[in-house]
C-alpha cells in the first residue's frame, strides 16, 4: 500500500485529495467531489483539510 503523501503532480490546490485517493486506490475526482459535498454540512472539514495540507509530507 502507498504511504500518505501529497503528490507533486495531479493536484488542484495542495494535493491532499489526490494523496488520499492514491493511498486508498480510488479516483482523485471522487475524493474531491466527496470533500466538496461534505462542505455543505456543518463541521470542521476545512480545518481538517488545512491540517492535512500542513501535516502530509510532499512526495519526493
Amino acid at each position: 500500500m502507498n504511504s500518505l503523501v501529497r503528490p507533486r503532480r495531479d493536484r488542484m490546490i495542495a494535493g491532499v485529495c489526490s494523496g488520499i485517493a492514491r493511498r486508498f486506490g480510488v479516483s482523485a475526482n471522487l475524493v474531491r467531489v466527496v470533500f466538496l459535498v461534505s462542505l455543505l454540512i456543518p463541521g470542521p472539514q476545512f480545518l481538517i483539510y488545512l491540517a492535512a495540507w500542513i501535516l502530509m509530507p510532499q512526495e519526493v
